[in-house]
Formats: structure tokens, sequence, C-alpha cells
């Protein structure tokens, strides 16, 4: 397992070990944060004990982030501006990931410190607004929002949006399914006194808390794998910029692919070249401009000189200057494919498969990030979940908790998030759950706590603009710090 490659200097693994504090310090705090909602049913079930359910609940958190796929931390990276992710290793890319993971933070700090479940899912997106809005205005020639990939923004925003409806709505049909389907007076009154409930009611109770604390692991943990990988690829590109378990039979192979692409791309451009094929096609990712031929022009450009560094020897290659051209062509290629571009069959298929090889070549997640994560964030489930638990557990409802009603409330927010993780799409596990027990409570005519409701719907309305503004503060104090104070450029 190779992690530096000998070359870092004292100041780079001073920057190497801070950022990596801080990514893994924010998953800690998610940890402790979001996974809290998890044990709250179990715990106010009387199903297991505080100490024995938070134990439980981290280690299937810790089983969820070493079997994730890695597409949800991606998808989260696709989110920021295109130049500070392929200039990462720049003062301002250390900027950008320095402000995000400390701004995202504070906030998940600040609204757990008042017990209320805020998303760190909905933070993190906050967050990575808030740098690309920055990014934009501290940047000559910008106009204010350039940068920003809205189309992934759109996708993201609508799945934190509709997520919780999905959690309030599906919970109450399965409640109400459950009293139709399962004649079990038991299973709808709430626990008398610290009598535990009957073991088959504990074992589908510890399930659906194993599946949500999984789920949550296989989807949150991916965030901060995400941007690990960015400090990674920027300190260290020569091990990180390009998966390193792709050998020359791979690199030959995908070079291959690159080749069959050339006459399509070679025919769109209609003879025409670009001077700059990078920054034309960096700007093709920042707009929702028309596709046009000095488009094909820049991608018929980069991917000859993917297809020519490819046909090397994995040890000859400038991995980071290849990192960049397959970064370009395969979100070009990505953007061209979801506007439904190439009509025909036999083209689409080429070219789908073609992004799906050159992803495969930088989109990679090495086991030991995946391991320290996952020990993170099953630590931080067991410190300091009890001020949320709180709240899930007495605050959203006016009558206590049933068995059936923290059933469906997890079993909801697992298959929500599992479905998520499918199409690669970060979503809020506080969100889902919280929305989750007020369905369930709702359905069952138990009442809601209106002032909690409205202290939940004001911090989901208020996280995305208090972290814009909190990140673009942040962005440009670290911005300055790098480039003017510690002379990184």
């Amino acid at each position: 397992m190779q992690i530096t490659d000998g070359t870092l200097t004292v100041s780079g693994m001073f920057f190497l070990a801070l950022a990596l504090g801080l990514a893994l310090a924010f998953e800690f705090v998610n940890g402790f944060h979001d996974t809290a909602n998890a044990v709250a049913t179990v715990i106010y079930t009387r199903t297991l004990r505080a100490n024995t359910a938070v134990i439980w609940s981290g280690i299937w958190n810790l089983i969820g982030v070493l079997t994730s796929s890695g597409a949800v931390a991606f998808g989260v990276v696709a989110l920021l501006p295109v130049e500070l992710v392929l200039n990462v290793g720049t003062g301002a890319g250390f900027a950008m990931v320095f402000a995000l993971l400390l701004s995202s933070m504070i906030w998940n700090l600040g609204t757990w410190f008042f017990g209320l479940p805020a998303s760190s899912s909905h933070t993190l997106i906050g967050s990575i607004m808030g740098v690309g809005l920055a990014n934009s205005v501290l940047s000559k020639g910008k106009v204010f929002g350039e940068g920003l990939n809205w189309a992934k923004a759109g996708e993201v925003g609508s799945s934190l949006l509709f997520s919780p409806i999905v959690g309030f709505c599906g919970a109450a049909l399965l409640l109400l399914m459950a009293k139709l389907l399962v004649q079990r007076p038991e299973l709808y009154r709430a626990p008398r006194g610290d009598t535990p409930p009957p073991l088959w009611i504990r074992l589908v109770l510890m399930l659906t808390c194993a599946g949500v604390s999984f789920a949550h692991g296989s989807n949150d943990g991916q965030k901060g794998m995400g941007l690990i990988m960015l400090i990674l690829i920027g300190i260290l590109p020569g091990v990180y910029a390009l998966n390193s378990s792709a050998d020359a039979t791979e690199f030959h192979q995908v070079s291959a692919m690159a080749k069959l692409l050339e006459p399509p791309l070679h025919a769109r451009a209609a003879g025409i070249s670009v001077p700059d094929p990078n920054s034309e096609l960096s700007g093709f990712l920042k707009t929702s401009g028309t596709v046009n031929a000095r488009t094909f022009a820049a991608l018929e450009a980069k991917n000859q000189s993917i297809s020519v560094d490819l046909a090397k020897t994995p040890a000859a290659v400038d991995r980071r200057v290849l990192r960049t051209d397959i970064y370009l062509v395969g979100e070009s290629l990505d953007k061209l494919l979801k506007t439904n571009y190439f009509s025909d069959p036999g083209e689409r298929a080429l070219v789908s498969n073609y992004r799906g090889r050159l992803r495969s070549l930088v989109n990679f997640i090495p086991d030991w990030v995946k391991t320290m994560v996952a020990i993170t964030l099953g630590l931080g489930t067991m410190v300091g979940w009890k001020r949320i638990v709180v709240t899930v557990g007495e605050r959203i409802g006016k009558e206590h908790l049933s068995y059936a009603q923290g059933a469906s409330a997890e079993l909801m927010a697992m298959m929500t998030i599992i479905a998520a993780d499918g199409y690669g799409v970060p979503v809020s596990t506080t969100h889902v759950l919280s929305s989750g027990v007020a369905g369930a409570m709702a359905a069952n005519a138990s009442g809601l706590q209106m002032q909690t409701v409205r202290n939940l719907l004001l911090a989901w309305v208020l996280t995305l603009p208090v972290c814009v503004l909190l990140e673009a503060t942040m962005f440009a104090a670290s911005l300055y710090l790098f480039l003017h104070v510690l002379g990184l450029k």
C-alpha cells in the first residue's frame, strides 16, 4: 500500500496532515450529528440501551463506508468549480478544500449544540455553492455565478428537496399498511416504562437501525472521501492522479477506444482548431451554452492527447496532465450524453463505454482512505449523539414513539438513502429520518409538536444561505492566507 511517493517536503507534509485532519474531523462531526437520528428510534422504543445502540450503529456505519462505491464522492466533487478541481494543488485549490471543511463543521457543530437535526449534506452543498460564487467574484473577467455546475447542483438540490417529502409520505404509508396487514396491538403501543419490546419487534428495530446506519455510512461517508481525494491529488499527483491499480493493459485498451472515437469527433469539428482546448472545454462545462464545432475541436485535440499518453507505459506518463485531460473529456462527454446529443445507438454506446473507462482511471478511492473515514465516522457515532436523539425521540411528536412508528421511519430512510446511492447523489439522513418520524406520527394521529417542526424547517431553510455566506467568507480569507501570507501560487 503506497501512501506517499517519498517526494514530500516538510511544508507538503504539514499541509497534507492538516488537510487530512480537517477532513477526518468533518466525518467525526458528521458521525455524531447525523447518525444520532438512526439510534433515536431504538433508544426510545427501549429496543437497545443507549450505549449499545450507538456501538451497534457505529459498526454498521463503518461497514457502509467500507463497501461504498465512490459514486457519491465524485458526484459531490463534480459540483465544484472546474478550474479549482483541475488546479487543486494551487493556493486557490487548497483554500477551497480548507474553507469547505471549516465552514461545514462550524454549521454542523452550531446546529448540534442547539439539538437541531440539520443536514450535513445540505451544509456541504451550501458550502460548495459558496465557494463557487465567491470564486466567480474574486476571479477577473468572470460573471457572477460562473463556474458552478448548475445542472449538477439542480440534480443534488432536487434530491435534498424531495427526499424529506418521500420520507414523510413513505413512513406514513408504511405505518398505515402495517396496521392493515399486521394485527398485533403491541406493535402500535408506546413502550411501558423500561420494559423492552417483544423479541421479534426488537429484532425488526435492530435490523432497521442497522440498515439506516449502513446506508448513512455508504452515502455520507463518501462526501469526506471525495474531499480527501482532492487533497491527495493536489499534494501527491504522482500517486493519486490516476488509479494505481490500472496497468499497461488497461491503458492500452482505453487508448484503443479513444482512437475509435476520433472519426465522429473529427467530423463534428468541421476542420477547425482551437488554440487552448483546456479553456474551451472548461468553458463548456461551466456554462449551459450550446455545443458547436469549437467544442468538438477541443474534444478531438484532448482525446488525441489521451490516446497518445495511454499508449505509453504508466511510468512514462505525466499523471497530473493526463488526469486533467481525462477529466475534461470525460465530463464533457457526460454532459453531451445527458443532453442526448448522440442519437445514433452505436455511437452513443461507444461514447458511454469510453466515458465509463475514463472515469475508472480517475474516480477511485484507496482502501486506506475508506478505512480511515469508516473508523472516524464510526467513532463519531459513539460520541455526542444525545442532543439530536432527544430532539428526534421526544420533541417531534406529542406522544411517545411506538415500535411501528420507529420501524416505519427507519425502513423508509434506509430505502431512500440506498436508492440515492444507486444514482450517485447525496441525500440527508437527518432530513429523511426526521421527516419519517413526523410522517409516522401524523399517520397515527399522534400529533406533532409544532415548535420543534418549525425549528426543523427553519434550520432546513437557513442552512443553504448561511453556509453559502459562511463559505464565501471563509474561502476569501483562506485565499488571502494561501496566496499572500504563505505565498502559494
